[in-house]
C-alpha cells in the first residue's frame, strides 16, 4: 500500500470512527452501514478530485510476505 492509498484509508477509518461516535451508532449492522457510507463518500471525493482510485494505484512487484520469505531464506544461507 502506497502513501496515497494509506492516507485515504486512514482518513476513511478516522471519519467512520468519528461518525460512529457522533451519531451514537449501536449494533454491528448499523456500524457496517456507516463504514460503507463513509467509504463511498471518500471514494466519491477521490473521483471528483480526479484522483486515482485505490484499485488503480500501482502495486509493488513483491508482497511483504514474499519479501519476508526471501529474507528468511537469505538469513538461513548466511548462517550455514
Amino acid at each position: 500500500m502506497g502513501s496515497t492509498e494509506l492516507a485515504a484509508n486512514l482518513f476513511r477509518a478516522t471519519q467512520a470512527e468519528e461518525k460512529l461516535r457522533r451519531d451514537e451508532v449501536r449494533g454491528k449492522q448499523q456500524a457496517n452501514q456507516t463504514h460503507y457510507e463513509v467509504g463511498r463518500k471518500v471514494r466519491q471525493t477521490i473521483a471528483e478530485l480526479g484522483g486515482t482510485m485505490p484499485e488503480n494505484l500501482p502495486k509493488p512487484e513483491s508482497s511483504i510476505q514474499q519479501l519476508e520469505k526471501t529474507r528468511k531464506k537469505l538469513t538461513k544461507k548466511d548462517d550455514n
